[in-house]
């Protein structure tokens, strides 16, 4: 049922074109929750992460408190949200789900705040864009479980606080940068989720293939891992798309041949980059000369917004080594010459130094 402003709540007693990127596209949310892990058994990968919160709600519930407010930070589509769901299960909570976006003012926080049951667990995904108004808001409800709400204006206002029940904050963001220092101190729990070896994508992959009904050749899911860029959502959507080719173009079995023909059409090459990977490197390589140059020069060369490529296809091109950050910019590394069949210019000084 609708609560607030953005918001929705769960009862965990009912189970809830190529994009790189790893944020829940529109008429995914669905299929997504029927897909999504249930209970940290059924969790696949961050193994460290997840043996960690096994401790930390068992304690929880055994002391029949609330949990630590948990800051989840990380690429999109790794299992944020996936955990928040199976932290309110095994807290035996409801979860009440909204965004940094949707809290434009202080009382669309109030009406989320006051609806919370004890020990419930409030979401907010991608916090680093709240507004300042609504994050100064949060400190004390984050503290002292209060809200303070200003009555009148001027000299004769007045401030009223309210109680609140004692509850969990998760929050979610992609850019840990950008959230500031006094809220993200208020986290005593904070975890980082990494990027997905491609067994444990595999894994993931052949669950949801089992869950949908689909049939699938071993080889032919390991493929579509290896080209999922570490990213669960990523693989997920690959499958569904694969889904879509064997139906219509094959037998209606996911196997190899089928994958390279889904890949192939979704232009995903061997290493898994796709048309806009690409397009970034050779704007780098060849129109600024390997760099260093900025971002917002790159993003106006291929006609992508800025937060795009910082938040979807730059923290994949930094990690398998095509691209480095540097103070003066970025800067194209040998495998992004070799990925384009491009010969490094020699002499002159490193860009990285």
């Amino acid at each position: 049922m609708p609560v607030g402003h953005g918001c929705y709540i769960t009862r965990m007693s009912v189970r809830p074109a190529r994009d790189v990127s790893g944020r829940v596209q529109e008429g995914e949310e669905r299929l997504e929750q029927s897909l999504r892990p249930a209970s940290f058994d059924e969790y696949v990968g961050q193994k460290k992460l997840v043996d960690n919160f096994r401790v930390y709600s068992q304690a929880a519930r055994k002391r029949g408190e609330a949990l630590d407010h948990v800051l989840l930070s990380g690429p999109p589509g790794l299992g944020k949200t996936s955990l928040a769901h199976i932290l309110s299960t095994e807290l035996g909570v409801a979860l009440h789900v909204t965004s940094g976006p949707a809290l434009v003012k202080k009382g669309d926080l109030a009406g989320l705040l006051t609806a919370l049951a004890p020990r419930d667990i409030l979401f907010i995904d991608e916090i680093h864009r709240l507004s300042p108004a609504v994050e100064e808001a949060l400190y004390p409800a984050m503290e002292d479980y209060r809200f303070d709400v200003v009555l009148g204006a001027g000299l004769g206002a007045q401030t009223m606080e309210m109680k609140l029940e004692r509850f969990t904050l998760v929050g979610a963001t992609t850019r840990t940068g950008l959230l500031a220092s006094p809220l993200r101190d208020r986290f005593p729990i904070q975890e980082r989720l990494d990027y997905y070896a491609p067994a444990d994508l595999m894994e993931i992959a052949i669950r949801a293939a089992r869950k949908l009904a689909l049939p699938v050749d071993p080889a032919g899911v390991e493929e579509l891992a290896r080209r999922a860029r570490g990213t669960p959502r990523i693989a997920i959507r690959l499958l569904l798309r694969a889904r879509d080719f064997a139906q219509v173009e094959g037998n209606g079995r996911i196997d190899p041949a089928i994958v390279q023909r889904t890949l192939t059409r979704l232009e995903v090459d061997a290493s898994g980059l796709d048309a806009m990977d690409r397009r970034i490197l050779t704007v780098v390589v060849d129109v600024f000369g390997g760099g260093p140059v900025g971002i917002e020069a790159i993003a106006a060369a291929v006609g992508e917004e800025r937060d795009t490529i910082e938040d979807v296809y730059e923290p994949f091109l930094v990690r398998e080594g095509y691209l480095a950050r540097t103070p003066r910019g970025r800067v194209a590394l040998p495998p992004a010459y070799a990925h384009l069949g491009r010969d490094r210019p020699r002499g002159g000084q490193d860009p990285l130094f």
